[in-house]
């Protein structure tokens, strides 16, 4: 007599990994300092999702936590706990050599400090050369890469002059292509505008949009200025080391043909579906230890308390 087999419950499928596609991924980002006897938490849970091809500004005030997040995605810093990862390197586990490997070839770095990114005897061009000649590329091929970048950037007129001899926006220029030699997927730039006045940086940021565009780089800028953020599509907002809001640009045309861009601002929900609440709307309402939430039909509604101060 046959038996009919017994039909096993099936497990539910399984979530897709966050940030899967993505290019850069910081889940759940946790780093603590120890200074003696203090612990210090930079990040506290920082979630990031960057796409390749994205240029995004990271805007906070100064001990949000930003710093540390580009110490992290530079492979300059270790985070604590949590996930990272760049490309195919997950920067909680990497060997000092793969270290090397991925801050040579992955990443490159731009610093707010001109000194920290050039060799004052060295021109331009040689300097373009320097990482390059440390990943061995062959003679032929870097005299070629420099000469493109310097092109691109604007500056091949000055690829025998010192730092010495450039204006502050050339040599920031200079950094750039240096930080962009060996082809890196991913540029970071830490204040790149901190130390040049208003139209000198409105130049900048628009060499580091050129090469977003041109050269296919995901850019990454760190910066305590909100008005840089205006220089980009897509700005992340860090606060007490946890990311709190987006503000997301895009071009709309209107019946008459005219453009104009249109800004919206977002809070960010965090992998435990943790929310910061801007200063200003707590404050309005009186928002402070704990607050009563109601879901509505298509919200979340957040009231004050009323019977926390009786």
């Amino acid at each position: 007599m046959a038996t009919t087999p017994l039909s096993l419950p099936q497990p539910p499928p399984k979530a897709p990994e966050f940030g899967r596609d993505a290019l850069i991924v910081c889940e759940s980002l946790v780093r603590i300092y120890q200074s003696g006897s203090i612990e210090v938490q930079a990040l506290q849970g920082l979630d990031l999702l960057v796409e390749s091809g994205e240029m995004v500004a990271v805007v906070g005030a100064s001990g949000s936590g930003k710093s540390t997040l580009l110490s992290i995605l530079a492979g300059i810093d270790a985070p604590t706990a949590g996930r990272a990862r760049v490309d195919r390197w997950d920067l909680l586990s990497m060997s000092r050599a793969d270290r090397v490997r991925y801050r040579r070839h992955t990443v490159g770095f731009v610093r707010q400090q001109t000194a920290a990114n050039l060799v004052p005897y060295l021109t331009a061009r040689q300097m373009i050369d320097l990482p390059m000649t440390a990943a061995r590329t062959p003679a032929r091929v870097r005299r070629a890469r420099a000469a493109e970048l310097l092109d691109a950037l604007g500056v091949a007129d000055l690829a025998d002059r010192r730092p010495a001899q450039l204006s502050g926006g050339q040599q920031m220029r200079v950094a750039i292509a240096v930080a962009l030699a060996n082809e890196p997927r991913v540029l970071l730039a830490d204040e790149p505008t901190g130390e040049l006045d208003t139209a000198t940086s409105a130049e900048v940021f628009g060499t580091l949009r050129e090469v977003n565009r041109r050269l296919g780089v995901t850019v990454v800028v760190v910066t305590h200025d909100p008005a840089v953020s205006g220089q980009v599509e897509r700005t992340v907002a860090i606060r007490d080391g946890r990311t709190s809001s987006e503000v997301l640009r895009r071009t709309a045309t209107d019946a008459d043909g005219d453009t104009r861009v249109i800004a919206e601002e977002y809070a960010v929900m965090d992998r435990a579906g943790r929310v910061q609440v801007p200063r200003d709307y707590r404050e309005a309402l009186a928002l402070t230890r704990r607050v009563r939430l109601a879901l509505e039909a298509d919200h979340v509604a957040i009231r004050p308390d009323a019977g926390e101060h009786t």
